[in-house]
């Protein structure tokens, strides 16, 4: 068995890209931590606002966190006029190892991190 990585190695492929072309596209450093009856994941995103960010749940398992963000600048010197376009955008997406509660999940997001409460599903009896 090797002991390669494919996923790092496209990971790294996708990071060099976006620092040779600037296209400002991320991935999100994720933590996901079980605390028995609820995960809790904290996912990095410093220098974005809480509107530029969006959390989805499908299908009770897979949690997506996209971030995006866009800056416009102008600067006038005389006959010189330039003008700046930036846009950074982030996501991740993770499978959690059991259903969770969408209705019960909540987010907060303080000092560029979001964390993202999400209760286990209770477990029916058929």
């Amino acid at each position: 068995m090797s002991d390669r990585d494919p996923f790092g190695e496209l990971e790294r492929a996708f990071d060099l890209f976006n620092d040779q072309f600037g296209t400002g596209v991320a991935s999100v450093p994720t933590d996901v931590v079980d605390e028995g009856e609820t995960f809790v994941v904290h996912a990095d995103l410093p220098g974005f606002d809480t509107d530029d960010i969006e959390v989805q749940l499908v299908e009770d398992r897979k949690l997506t966190v996209t971030a995006t963000a866009s800056e416009e600048r102008e600067t006038h010197d005389g006959t010189y006029v330039q003008r700046e376009r930036h846009r950074q955008s982030a996501s991740r997406t993770v499978v959690l190892p059991e259903p969770v509660d969408e209705s019960e999940t909540s987010a907060a997001y303080e000092e560029g991190v979001l964390t993202v409460r999400l209760p286990k599903a209770a477990l029916s009896d058929d």
